[in-house]
């Protein structure tokens, strides 16, 4: 059970130990926010580490912060994340900046994606959240 005792983040014995985060996410109760894709962009619109998928991912990371902060939640209220990456291999770099923000004993439910590319050239990650309130 995650902090806000809305949701139970669940790994059934049936289904393979999956590593850096949860298979299900069930809301029992609560407010459902989503958050649209956050990217590399500062508050200013400048993109953050053009070639630098560390520092895009920190980046993202804060965008997501801010979205939650904006509706009076934090990182452990979300449930789901859906990631879409433009480097190949580059997951490990986006759980190391992600263990940094999120509950790495009970972490979200989430999908990773390799794209070829992204809405603006030089975008190297995009992140989806899903948070439920209490």
């Amino acid at each position: 059970m995650t902090s806000n005792q809305t949701v139970r983040l669940i790994n059934p014995t049936t289904i393979h130990k999956p590593t850096g985060y949860s298979h299900i996410a069930e809301v029992k109760s609560g407010r459902m926010v989503f958050i649209s894709g956050q990217v590399a962009l500062d508050i200013n619109g400048n993109m953050v580490g053009v070639g630098d998928f560390r520092a895009q991912a920190v980046q993202v990371f804060e965008n997501l912060k801010a979205a939650l902060e904006s509706v009076g939640a934090d990182f452990s209220h979300i449930v789901k994340f859906n990631y879409y990456i433009v480097e190949k291999n580059a997951l490990p770099i986006v759980r190391e900046v992600r263990n940094q923000y999120i509950n790495v004993e009970q972490p979200p439910a989430s999908t990773a994606v390799y794209v070829s590319d992204l809405a603006r050239e030089g975008f190297l990650l995009e992140i989806e959240a899903v948070a439920v309130i209490p």
